[in-house]
């Protein structure tokens, strides 16, 4: 592909204006539904945890409400550990790894942690697969003071109703081939530029934070899910993504600096996990339970450190 290759929508060299973004929203499709496949398994949980709602995304507010899954027995005394997923909505295991560490493992926790689970930030990217929200803005970028996307919104609310500090974060993420494929041309299109092809990784990586790294957490992480599933090496720049790799599977960026969700607290434990589904080797479920993996290695982590 490299930069010969032209996405469909808009002029080259060129920002997408309205009429761009109108024309990009036009072509998206509704793909599988937040309201049979995400919101069934939230509320299945609600026996074991206390289950809010504390959004709803514009576009439909009926379809698109925002839930938050809490342990039981909420305590002054105990940190939070928070989880999130489908910032991204077409990140599938993200999602559906969210729901499955409570299903499976949370309780195992809980006399540790208040434990905070926002399994889909992003429904209506859940629903069309897509990156983005509507107005062609990635929720993953928009973490800042008056941002454009109001799922970045909803839960920077969320987090700054929290009475207490939230110590844990992790940030449940995929790379897939249609980053490359789909999304980061779209992107280059979208900001006038031109697209450079690179390189998916073939396995499980994480991401820390540039400003506080912390290896050892990252290596708990990465070391568990080694169990389930097999870790990216680097290239052969001994990068990932473009960004070198600092230990293996681990690179780093600036959380706040870029607007992620990674940055959305003030934590001292964080990592954004990015599994790879396209993978010949591996399956959905394996995705998921290497979600999970990520989640226990760092709690666990964390555990042994209190």
């Amino acid at each position: 592909m490299g930069g010969s290759y032209r996405f469909p929508i808009g002029t080259p060299g060129q920002k997408w204006g309205e009429e761009e973004r109108k024309a990009w929203y036009e072509q998206i499709t509704i793909k599988r539904e937040y309201q049979k496949e995400v919101v069934p398994k939230i509320m299945a949980l609600r026996e074991r945890y206390d289950v809010e709602q504390y959004g709803a995304l514009s576009y439909d507010t009926e379809r698109f409400p925002l839930y938050a899954i809490k342990s039981r027995n909420w305590s002054q005394d105990k940190p939070i550990a928070l989880v999130t997923g489908g910032v991204h909505g077409y990140e599938t295991s993200g999602v559906h790894g969210a729901l499955k560490f409570l299903e499976t493992e949370a309780q195992n926790f809980v006399s540790h942690f208040n434990i905070l689970v926002v399994p889909c930030i992003s429904p209506w990217g859940y629903e069309t697969i897509n990156r983005w929200n509507p107005n062609a803005i990635d929720p993953n970028r928009s973490f800042y003071a008056d941002s454009p996307a109001e799922e970045s919104v909803n839960l920077m609310k969320l987090v700054a109703s929290l009475k207490q500090k939230v110590l844990i974060h992790i940030d449940l993420h995929e790379t897939t081939d249609t980053d490359e494929t789909e999304f980061r041309p779209a992107l280059a299109a979208r900001n006038g530029e031109d697209y450079v092809e690179g390189m998916i990784p073939d396995g499980f990586y994480t991401v820390g934070d540039t400003e506080n790294p912390v290896p050892e957490f990252q290596k708990s992480v990465i070391d568990s899910v080694q169990q389930v599933t097999h870790i990216a090496p680097a290239d052969d720049q001994g990068e990932i993504i473009g960004s070198p790799v600092v230990q293996e599977g681990v690179i780093n960026y600036p959380m706040k600096k870029l607007g992620l969700c990674g940055g959305v607290t003030d934590c001292k434990f964080g990592t954004t996990t990015e599994v790879y589904p396209d993978s010949p080797k591996v399956t959905d479920e394996e995705c998921n339970d290497a979600q999970v993996a990520a989640v226990v290695g760092g709690l666990k982590y964390v555990i042994s450190q209190l």
